[in-house]
């Protein structure tokens, strides 16, 4: 049978980047031990895909260069120390998303496992691993984003040739849960479609689904099997901390009533910023009206916070209202760039500073706006996939990382108007000593244990950063 479109991602060993050893992470590595026998993972090679760079002005794919610190970068390859039992952990790529399927393997120092998924003429999806995956630890990568029902039922193949090939573990990695949406009745005689597509990935065989930032926490009860839920939001908030936006101009502002929550908790984690609300009627599907404003934003910097841009009708007539009402500038954040046209000429129109968004939907080129800045959660998934693998905890990952806890740290040293004890938060004292002196409680109130307060078999930098290098 012919085919129309044919995929088949096999990483190339003649790739001319390579994953390269971090000094840093050796020596964050050297302080604890490492379970033995254990090998060197040598020759793992990746193409991630260089920044996009356009002559019009418009952004950088940022793959955490400018939101993280290096030693958070995804761009940092490394060679990894991998235990004999980490040698029956396999990735693979689905065709929605393999850009990030491949920062996420190069971040863990993995090379994606072969496989090959093709279109018949009829439309039909093939899908053939071409590596034997018997008794492994399988994560399958692909966000179902639009064509929604093209990429669920290639992820449902993918999963069902894994079951065959006798995995002994599947995970689905979809960075973006489509049909979360549609998670309740809100009139009579409607489908719940977001719990028939829990079913159709349970039946089909996965183990576990790892989704990052569903539409609403219910959606993981519709699982009858185990749901790692990541948030995107330490990503995001790392980038407005870099932009060192005073947090007594800050507001943040929820663009529906059914965001508040959401909302909130990004602004706790934004020193406690005060939250505004949007209230709006919907008056159909992909149709919203803004009614007025809950809150005070004249001459402040609103950040609109939602897990997800379609249309863009709601952040777009929310935008409008905030400048009404005499914000000073207006920032948008979202995880999940769906995009759905009219969405790049609301966006683009000047009621945005900047639209941040994540790259958990890929977003093509003729998509591309110079407000738009294109965040990583590579390292995100990344990690959470090592720690499922290695049975560790999944919620340390979303804690507060990055420029956002140095922000923080130097933010409350500010505020105590002590620079002498500036360089003690951050390193040791001049003499090689903590002085933890009426210290404790700076580091108490942002939840973070004191360097001093570690054991031997601690890191530092471990404990607040999510590496599993050196633990």
């Amino acid at each position: 049978m012919a085919s129309l479109l044919h995929f088949s991602f096999i990483p190339s060993s003649s790739s001319s980047s390579s994953c390269s050893s971090s000094s840093l992470f050796s020596a964050f590595h050297s302080r604890s031990p490492v379970s033995s026998p254990a090998r060197i993972r040598t020759g793992v090679r990746c193409n991630v895909m260089e920044p996009l760079k356009f002559m019009n002005g418009k952004p950088t794919l940022l793959n955490g260069e400018a939101a993280l610190p290096s030693v958070l970068s995804s761009r940092v390859q490394l060679e990894n120390v991998i235990s004999k039992n980490d040698t029956r952990l396999r990735i693979f790529s689905g065709t929605a998303n393999p850009a990030l399927s491949q920062e996420i393997a190069c971040y863990m120092g993995l090379e994606l496992g072969k496989i090959k998924i093709k279109r018949f003429a009829d439309g039909e999806i093939y899908v053939q691993l071409q590596e034997s995956v018997r008794g492994c630890d399988v994560y399958l990568v692909q966000p179902t984003c639009p064509p929604a029902n093209e990429n669920l039922m290639e992820l449902l193949i993918m999963i069902d040739a894994c079951r065959r090939a006798s995995a002994k573990n599947i995970t689905a990695v979809i960075p973006y849960f489509g049909y979360a949406r549609a998670d309740r009745k809100t009139q009579g005689r409607e489908s719940i479609a977001a719990k028939l597509v829990a079913n159709l990935i349970t039946e089909a065989g996965a183990n576990r689904v790892l989704a990052c930032d569903l539409h609403s926490g219910q959606s993981m009860g519709y699982f009858d099997i185990p749901v790692d839920h990541v948030y995107g939001q330490p990503v995001i908030l790392d980038y407005l901390a870099s932009k060192t936006i005073c947090s007594d101009d800050l507001v943040v502002v929820s663009p529906d009533v059914g965001g508040v929550a959401r909302a909130r908790a990004f602004a706790k984690k934004l020193s406690d910023a005060p939250l505004a609300i949007v209230d709006k009627r919907r008056h159909g599907h992909n149709v919203a009206e803004v009614m007025n404003l809950i809150g005070d934003v004249k001459g402040k910097v609103a950040v609109m916070v939602d897990d997800m841009i379609d249309t863009a009708g709601t952040i777009a007539k929310g935008a409008a209202l905030l400048h009404q009402e005499g914000a000073r500038e207006v920032y948008a954040c979202t995880t999940h760039a769906v995009f759905s046209p009219p969405a790049i000429e609301r966006l683009s129109n000047g009621l945005f500073q900047e639209v941040i968004i994540t790259n958990t939907i890929p977003v093509s080129e003729q998509n591309y706006f110079p407000q738009l800045t294109v965040l990583s959660v590579a390292n995100l998934l990344g990690e959470t996939i090592w720690r499922v693998h290695d049975d560790c905890s999944v919620p340390f990952v979303s804690r507060a990382s990055g420029y956002f806890w140095w922000y923080e740290m130097e933010k409350r040293v500010k505020e105590e108007k002590d620079e002498a004890r500036y360089g003690e938060v951050f390193g040791e004292s001049a003499s090689g000593v903590w002085n933890t002196e009426d210290l404790s409680g700076s580091w108490v109130a942002l939840n973070l244990t004191p360097p001093w307060a570690l054991t031997d078999q601690s890191c530092w930098w471990c404990s607040h950063l999510s590496f599993r290098y050196c633990h």
